[in-house]
């Protein structure tokens, strides 16, 4: 029998180039919520490092399975006995130089459960002159029946990655698999975030009838770069259950799994789909 009731962090960080910064800060703010009760944790993209350089970069590149980044999401995991998605990090792929921008779920045991390739990759170039070329440093995340869809206690979740949240049919893809809630890991920049964050998250959350968790990097970094923030949980109705706006931190909401049901019961738009 599944349990009915969750309490999830989502955990909003201010990512340097200092990994080893990074990895403490991340560790911090997982005992904190830890502490609060919470039994599954999401942290943001690019959470470990956010370089300066594409040379800087490469050199946090990871094989899956090891490296020090994995090694403290699996300890951490293990040691709280929680549910650990890292937001994403850069696992070597056959290209020499690029890879894939991945996120990774680890289990209670700190085991590898599930991994998730970023299939959208955000190359645009801003009115104000400002450009983002993710796919001059990573490879494209190819979708497979079942990618980042993983089962817990609670049910079963799906992640993504950042720009993936303006693609609905990703998620509706997964909504196939009896997905309960979406893990949305994120970079949202400034000015996008500012104007189509909120409502992105919303729509995602209302139009499959499930919970969403985003945890967003926050403020300035490495390179210009500037985060949005507003880490958010939210609910199948598209009710924001709780925020951060700016800083560092995280944020907690309990999932009524049981309240789900009754919604999609009383409302059962994802069955009269007639488009598939």
């Amino acid at each position: 029998m599944m349990s009915e009731k969750l309490v999830v962090a989502a955990i909003q960080m201010g990512s340097t180039s200092d990994i080893q910064r990074n990895l403490e800060m991340a560790g911090l703010l997982i005992d904190q919520a830890v502490d609060e009760g919470a039994q599954l944790v999401l942290l943001p993209e690019n959470f470990a490092q956010i370089p300066n350089t594409k040379t800087e970069r490469k050199q946090a590149y990871e094989d899956i399975g090891s490296g020090p980044i994995q090694e403290f999401l699996s300890t951490k995991s293990q040691q709280k006995s929680i549910f650990l998605i890292a937001g994403s990090i850069a696992l070597t792929s056959d290209h020499p130089s690029k890879a894939f921008s991945a996120s990774l779920c680890f289990d209670s045991n700190g085991n590898l459960l599930a991994r998730y390739n970023k299939v959208h990759l955000f190359d645009v170039q801003l009115a104000t002159g400002k450009k983002y070329a993710e796919s001059d440093s990573f490879e494209y995340g190819e979708l497979s029946s079942n990618d980042g869809v993983f089962s817990t206690p609670w049910g079963i979740f799906c992640m993504t990655v950042c720009y993936d949240l303006r693609f609905p049919e990703l998620f509706r893809k997964a909504h196939d698999h009896n997905v309960i809630g979406y893990l949305v890991p994120a970079a949202f920049t400034y000015d996008t975030g500012a104007a189509h964050w909120e409502t992105l998250l919303r729509a995602r959350a209302i139009e499959n009838m499930s919970f969403v968790i985003a945890s967003n990097q926050v403020g300035e970094h490495p390179a210009g770069l500037n985060s949005w923030g507003h880490s958010m949980v939210l609910d199948p109705w598209g009710t924001i259950l709780n925020q951060q706006d700016v800083g560092e931190g995280f944020v907690l909401a309990t999932l009524d799994t049981a309240r789900q049901r009754e919604l999609r019961r009383d409302f059962p738009c994802l069955e009269h789909r007639r488009i598939k």
